[in-house]
């Protein structure tokens, strides 16, 4: 009777396991080969002086002299796929781009995620290369914007999931990008929304104020003696609205290259507009956060991302719908 009993168990037991998964394809588990494209195809570059390609430092993570802007497409594995993505821009204090730093290295970080990773290799601003060279980049970091949305169908991406992720000066793009949506600076005959629906700025440069901004790189993108009202416009903090994207913003507080009040401003000025904004200030870290474990950073983003539901179609919580597209 007890070996019936017995066999009686492991008989139910064995039959009430779950199927063993069918093995993931091949073809879905890695994910595709990068691809580099110009930012404006075979297209003229807009505000653009012509001139020879004197760009340096391709290749060892510190560009320079970037006049020909390009976008590179990292695109999860489909077995991972969600259909999220993210425009990432890397800092440089626009003398030059960490490219490999604050952009390489973290399409891994985002595409390991099941999210896509276009790293925007933006110009910088030169009165050689450009006739304006105050908007050089935010032209750049919207064509990168348009195109995700324009080939989102071929690449699998839901276009009302698109983020902007920016370091440093990158955080002074990405913020103005942000805040200057309603105003196309490049050519856009399908009316595509400029607007990123999430915004993650790390360490970010965001005003262009002398008592708190980063001055080698208010000096390089709008010269050593710009204009009050030059200030005024690439002083982020003074655009926002309630249709500013809802934004995560991460600082060390010992930050001594960029000041941690442009973190401050800008979260001061999502607060009383109403835009769902959420802070990690770290004591330590400093510029660049190489005194943090990498993981430690990187999940407060994942995290934030995902508890605002931009892995899931149909999931964003309503504080994060702000803004129309």
């Amino acid at each position: 009777m007890a070996l019936k009993l017995a066999f009686l168990i492991l008989f139910t037991a064995f039959f009430a396991m779950p199927a063993m998964a069918a093995p993931v394809d091949p073809a879905t588990a890695f994910p595709p080969k990068m691809q580099a494209f110009p930012l404006y195809g075979d297209g003229a570059i807009p505000n653009s002086k012509p001139g020879p390609d004197k760009e340096t430092g391709s290749g060892t993570g510190w560009d320079q002299n970037v006049s020909r802007p390009a976008i590179l497409v990292y695109l999860p594995a489909k077995a991972r796929a969600t259909g999220a993505s993210v425009l990432i821009i890397p800092g440089g204090g626009y003398a030059g781009l960490t490219f490999d730093y604050e952009g390489v290295q973290q399409a891994q970080y985002f595409i390991d995620h099941g999210i896509a990773a276009f790293v925007l290799k933006y110009r910088l601003p030169s009165d050689v290369t450009m006739v304006d060279k105050s908007i050089g980049p935010l032209q750049d970091a919207q064509q990168g914007l348009r195109l995700i949305r324009l080939h989102a169908a071929e690449w699998g991406l839901d276009p009302a999931r698109v983020g902007a992720v920016g370091f440093s000066a990158g955080g002074h793009v990405a913020s103005t990008l942000a805040t200057h949506f309603q105003k196309s600076y490049v050519s856009d005959p399908e009316g595509t929304s400029l607007r990123p629906d999430f915004l993650v700025l790390v360490y970010p440069v965001i005003s262009m104020d002398a008592k708190i901004t980063h001055m080698d790189s208010r000096n390089a993108l709008l010269g050593p003696s710009p204009s009050d009202a030059q200030v005024r416009e690439f002083s982020n903090e003074l655009h926002v609205t309630a249709d500013t994207p809802p934004t995560l913003i991460l600082h060390a507080a010992d930050d001594q290259l960029v000041d941690i009040d442009n973190s401050v401003v800008f979260f001061e000025a999502l607060r009383h507009a109403g835009v769902p904004v959420e802070t990690r200030f770290f004591e330590k870290g400093q510029h660049g956060f190489f005194l943090l474990p990498r993981d430690i950073w990187q999940r407060t983003i994942m995290d934030w991302i995902t508890a605002n539901g931009w892995l899931s179609p149909g999931q964003t919580t309503a504080l994060a719908r702000s803004g129309s597209h």
